[in-house]
């Protein structure tokens, strides 16, 4: 094993870093979550209308996950630590990026594998969260404050609480990278403005365009692109 260097390798990733492992894209769906409209099942409004749907979709979600395995652009991030600090920052609700091996991570929009109280006044601790792995979460199912567990989920309309932490991670970036983000969803499309002017930037996606001149365009999906990153930034 090589000794890793001390270059801060930033990495973002979006829905296409986890369709090599059969997970579908908000993008190849046609604007559905599996035949569902979003305005249905991803938004606050959405919850109070009809929370049985939702916990139904995201449970959903959770066996699909339970099923499926991290492919070989989650493994190719892992092995970079090996070289390189790297930090991973997700728009992915998955733990692909974990279970393939990688050990600093953050998710921008929740996780699956956790359910979080919809008490508001849980004081100091802000909401609870819990590790539910890959458990369904049923109408009933509460915290320890007796107020209905949901989907540890920043659903559209909603604040995203880490993108703080996000943009102090941008801003040390030795080397940025965005794989399988079509960098239409802000705030997590603005990381890339916190990038320092001397830092690398990629871009591994086969169909999003690069937004800045100095970005180098890989243009391929999540596997065969962290290989290619990966022989570049070990030549």
């Amino acid at each position: 094993m090589n000794i890793p260097s001390h270059k801060t390798l930033v990495v973002l990733t979006g829905a296409g870093m986890s369709a090599e492992s059969g997970i579908p894209t908000f993008r190849d769906a046609g604007g559905l979550w599996e035949g569902h409209r979003v305005e249905d099942v991803a938004t606050p409004g959405a919850w109070l209308r009809n929370p049985a749907l939702v916990l139904d979709f995201y449970n959903q979600r959770r066996r699909k996950l339970a099923q499926v395995q991290p492919n070989d652009g989650h493994i190719g991030l892992a092995r970079l630590q090996e070289h390189f600090d790297v930090r991973i920052i997700t728009q992915n609700v998955d733990d692909l990026h974990e279970r393939a091996g990688s050990k600093n991570v953050l998710h921008l929009h929740g996780l699956l594998t956790r359910a979080r109280s919809t008490h508001a006044g849980i004081g100091e601790h802000g909401n609870a969260v819990v590790d539910i792995g890959y458990r369904d979460i049923a109408p009933g199912d509460t915290c320890p404050l007796g107020s209905q567990l949901r989907p540890h989920i920043v659903w559209f309309g909603e604040d995203v609480p880490m993108i703080g932490p996000a943009i102090e991670l941008a801003e040390r970036a030795d080397i940025f990278v965005i794989i399988g983000t079509s960098l239409a969803v802000y705030p997590a499309a603005g990381l890339i403005d916190y990038a320092p002017p001397d830092a690398p930037i990629y871009l591994i996606d086969p169909a999003t365009t690069p937004p800045r001149a100095r970005v180098r365009h890989i243009a391929t999906g999540g596997s065969e692109g962290v290989r290619r990153l990966a022989a570049e930034l070990l030549a």
